[in-house]
């Protein structure tokens, strides 16, 4: 239970530096901004797990943070281009 809260507060924090960082405004609540971070995170945590070979390892890093915002802005990209209304 408190790895989902803990999971949905870090994507709340990542999703808002995404959004951020993102250039032009990014019209989403908190909800899905939470989302949005979560989703990044899992996006770059899947990509090095393929890349690299290795498992998901726990635990924080900045390597981790930083690439869990690139993830979601590459999510944020990825739904203008597909329209999805992000």
């Amino acid at each position: 239970m408190f790895n989902l809260i803990g999971a949905l507060i870090t994507g709340l924090v990542v999703g808002a530096l995404a959004r951020f960082f993102y250039p032009g405004a990014v019209e989403m609540g908190w909800g899905l901004t939470s989302l949005l971070g979560v989703g990044g995170a899992l996006v770059v945590g899947l990509f090095s797990s393929w890349s690299t070979g290795e498992g998901v390892r726990e635990g924080m890093s900045r390597a981790g943070c930083l690439g869990s915002v690139l993830g979601a802005m590459l999510l944020i990209w990825l739904g203008r281009m597909l329209g999805w209304g992000i």
